[in-house]
């Protein structure tokens, strides 16, 4: 049994923005939303990342956690694999799509390297680099909480989010801070409501964080690559 202090290192080292997955890298959309107008302050960035971890791609990634933690932590390869493969098709956009792989691969390479012993390394083997980042992440978290799992990602999603908007919109570090305050809520039932999701309850109604990522891909200047 892993011990508690051991599972929350992993939890906070695994979902740090200085580990290397190259989140940093993704907007989810955002970059058009502010390029068109539609995300111009603090407000409107915290409803956007509020659309997502609830409505979008943040929930959905939410739920393949789950499902890939429950997989894990009972030792179902052929589960777990079901699980990747839906993952993997399940996205609005090939610029999410391209998110969610490279963060997968990334988080794979360097958690299977310096992390090993977690169920994640025998994914990793059969897989390669194509594995969806929660699928990813789930599979090597079965040694925690699932809450606490899921938690931290959706903790780390919006993170990534805020920091992506205090560099578009602008805005200042504290407005930044104000804006991840304010998402706790929403980070944490998010989190609840997906521990309990079952895969064939699924379903997306972010429509306009997807349009935003289609339109992403013809924009004429970008500093993030969705």
């Amino acid at each position: 049994m892993v011990e508690p202090c051991d599972w929350l290192l992993k939890l906070l080292t695994w979902m740090s923005p200085a580990y290397p997955v190259g989140g940093f890298a993704f907007s989810h959309g955002l970059e058009w939303a502010v390029e068109t107008s539609d995300v111009g302050n603090r407000g409107d960035l915290e409803s956007y990342i509020g659309a997502a971890l609830e409505k979008g791609g943040g929930w959905s990634d939410l739920v393949f956690l789950a499902a890939s933690w429950r997989a894990a932590r009972t030792d179902d390869a052929d589960a777990l694999d079901d699980v990747a493969d839906l993952a993997a098709a399940w996205r609005g956009s090939a610029e999410t799509a391209l998110e969610s792989r490279h963060q997968g691969a990334a988080f794979a390479r360097a958690t299977c390297a310096a992390f090993p012993g977690t169920p994640l390394d025998a994914l990793a083997q059969r897989r390669g680099d194509e594995i969806a980042f929660p699928v990813a992440v789930g599979a090597a978290m079965a040694g925690a909480p699932l809450e606490a799992a899921l938690i931290a990602f959706a903790q780390a999603f919006a993170a990534n989010l805020v920091s992506a908007g205090v560099r578009l919109i602008p805005l200042g570090q504290t407005d930044g801070l104000l804006a991840l305050a304010a998402l706790a809520p929403i980070v944490t039932r998010a989190a609840h409501v997906a521990q309990e999701a079952p895969l064939d309850m699924l379903s997306t109604s972010a429509l306009r964080i997807d349009i935003a990522s289609m339109r992403h891909e013809t924009q004429y200047t970008r500093l993030f690559r969705s």
